[in-house]
């Protein structure tokens, strides 16, 4: 499948000096970005014929946009009884789009096995929006969709259909990172929080660092490139453990469900704010779920295992306990 970069057309010799590149997906020069779909092109909003799932596409402001999935209603539903998920996709605050097909195949499939509506977040990709930007508009998605409350809003389908009393986050991988972040400044606004392959680093060393050193530390430079006026790998907002951060046992919501892959090497990561958590004095209830054997983001990657369909079928559950 022929690559589709998008780039700046300014080049020089010394704008060629290559920062970062993560192959085939990213590569990241002094002047540019290429990007490079690769199985990921972007799709249009649409009735999936399978599920029966309908999307559509709402500009929230001029930086942010979001593509909703309703789930086939009975004939006899009636308003407001659907759980809300607010979902962040991933790929290292720099790749990816809720508008790609990997997102709208898994989203569609998603929101039919969960039966809720689903609002998956186009945030702004950084090196050219370094975060915080991502988190900013992240937020921003959030409070439109709260907006909605009690009938109220612009979006018929949140207006009609959405239960904002079981309002959940969640995301994989960076998307996970924003979904934290997200809870901890929305309080008891959010009922609860699914962070599947959460992307947290830290400057102390984990178990699963060593599963594949080269990975840990392009993990490590992503996080720089996205990034550059972080304080290093325990800066609060990569590393939600570390010194200085807030504690956990400030999150509002009630309930967290850590995913982690078994040779994932942020697996360890996910586990400690697992451990974190729940050791905090923090009231809620918090599980963890791991798919053994599989690695980073391996539900998108290999969407039809029986190891995706059991880590769907624990987050749906999650949402509708």
């Amino acid at each position: 499948m022929s690559a589709a970069p998008t780039m700046s057309p300014v080049t020089t010799a010394d704008d060629d000096e290559i920062l970062y590149e993560s192959m085939p997906r990213l590569r990241v020069y002094k002047s540019r970005v290429e990007r490079y779909l690769v199985g990921s092109e972007f799709v249009a909003a649409s009735t999936d014929a399978a599920t029966g799932v309908a999307s559509r596409d709402t500009a929230i402001s001029p930086n942010v946009s979001a593509r909703l999935y309703l789930p086939r209603l009975d004939a006899d539903a009636v308003d407001g009884t659907l759980p809300v998920l607010v979902y962040y996709h991933g790929g290292g605050f720099c790749l990816f789009s809720a508008f790609d097909s990997t997102y709208h195949a898994y989203l569609n499939a998603f929101a039919a096995r969960a039966n809720a509506l689903v609002v998956s977040v186009e945030y702004r990709l950084a090196p050219e929006h370094p975060v915080p930007a991502a988190y900013a508009d992240s937020w921003e998605a959030l409070a439109w969709v709260f907006s909605h409350s009690a009938g109220a809003g612009d979006e018929p389908w949140l207006a009609r259909h959405a239960d904002l009393s079981r309002l959940y986050l969640s995301g994989d991988s960076a998307g996970a990172n924003i979904a934290h972040h997200m809870a901890m400044r929305a309080g008891a606004s959010v009922r609860g929080l699914v962070l599947v392959h959460p992307y947290f680093l830290g400057s102390d060393e984990v178990g699963s660092d060593g599963l594949d050193p080269a990975a840990r530390e392009r993990l490590g430079r992503l996080w720089r490139v996205a990034c550059p006026a972080a304080a290093g790998e325990d800066d609060p907002l990569i590393n939600p453990l570390a010194d200085g951060a807030p504690g956990l046992e400030a999150l509002a919501c009630g309930r967290v469900l850590v995913c982690v892959a078994g040779v994932d090497v942020l697996r360890d990561r996910g586990r400690a704010y697992y451990d974190r958590l729940g050791a905090s004095g923090w009231p809620g209830e918090v599980e963890m779920w791991q798919a053994p054997g599989k690695g980073h983001r391996f539900h998108l990657l290999e969407p039809g295992c029986d190891e995706a369909a059991e880590q769907d079928k624990v987050i749906s559950g999650f949402l509708n306990r």
